[in-house]
């Protein structure tokens, strides 16, 4: 059974047609109905509320002819004391596959290994491999234009990461860099270094060390090609708002930061965004912020992981 839990779930070879698939479905979208998943009911578990990831994931299942099922932590039993286990036997019997936005990763891998479906990590504490996919593709598509090798276009190319570096945007992008073959500067405060457990990872994956954390962020900047950030105080955390924020104010990336850095260099930013936080308003308006771009392409990759996945399961 194939998953979707860390970006190097797919090999490299895979993770090169499944953004061309992306790059496909965003050049023909409404020309057809989708009948990738025709037919198939996908249960969307959400702990965690949001924005992008529902409307992007409801909207692709409809597009690929699929019926979403959304369901809170307030809809299931899980919320109420049942196992993640019989969870995942129990709803496997109802649905073709599942998308899990929660907290503990633990939960999307035990939710994979006690199912029989294809499970989707949609974010955990840990990782958002959907997002780190979608930011590369951003850009990929741009470096490689309309035909060129998505995945080539990254190799070589770096990206600074600002702020804290110690929670799930920053370890899913360490581990994507080292995948795609992409070099990463991370720049924040003390105390928020990368963590042993994404460490752990790279050497379970036999993937090189291709990061380097710096408390300078003009250190970091320099070179890059992508600038990225992301919120100070991520949810389920926003007691520690005040306090990260003093903190963090250094590696708010002004309009100063962002020039030091590629003159030809993309903003980045999984949004939703602080202006006046993590961000200046200046950086966000700039040309070379492609911020919803990416919200777009949230839609078009998980519409090629999900078509993928589905295939894969049914050639099994």
């Amino acid at each position: 059974m194939k998953h979707f839990l860390k970006e190097t779930d797919f090999t490299t070879r895979e993770a090169a047609e499944v953004f061309a698939l992306a790059r496909t479905m965003k050049r023909e979208r409404g020309m057809k109905p989708g009948t990738a998943l025709a037919g198939q009911t996908w249960a969307m578990i959400f702990a965690k509320s949001s924005t992008r990831t529902r409307v992007s994931f409801e909207v692709g299942l409809h597009e690929l002819g699929a019926n979403p099922l959304f369901l809170s932590k307030n809809d299931i039993q899980l919320g109420r004391g049942e196992s993640v286990a019989d969870t995942a036997r129990v709803l496997s019997r109802y649905v073709h596959g599942l998308i899990v936005r929660t907290y503990a990763h633990t939960e999307v891998e035990e939710l994979a290994r006690c199912g029989s479906v294809p499970v989707i990590n949609a974010l955990t504490d840990f990782l958002h491999p959907c997002q780190i996919y979608t930011d590369a593709f951003s850009a990929a598509e741009r470096w490689a234009g309309p035909q060129g090798d998505l995945l080539a276009s990254l190799k070589g190319r770096k990206i600074a990461f600002l702020g804290d570096t110690n929670f799930n945007m920053a370890s899913s992008w360490i581990l994507g860099a080292a995948f795609f073959g992409m070099e990463i500067a991370l720049a924040g405060p003390a105390g928020f270094e990368p963590n042993s457990e994404i460490r752990a990872l790279l050497t379970k994956e036999k993937l090189p060390v291709t990061f380097h954390v710096t408390n300078d962020p003009f250190e970091a900047v320099t070179g890059a090609d992508i600038v990225y950030t992301d919120v100070w105080a991520s949810m389920g955390h926003e007691e520690e708002t005040k306090v990260r924020h003093a903190q963090m104010r250094p590696y708010a990336v002004t309009a100063k930061l962002f020039a030091a850095a590629k003159p030809d260099a993309f903003f980045m930013h999984c949004l939703p965004a602080h202006p006046g936080e993590e961000v200046e308003q200046a950086v966000l308006d700039n040309p070379r912020s492609i911020i919803f771009d990416q919200a777009e392409n949230r839609l078009h990759m998980q519409k090629a992981i999900l078509a993928t996945l589905s295939a894969r399961r049914a050639a099994s």
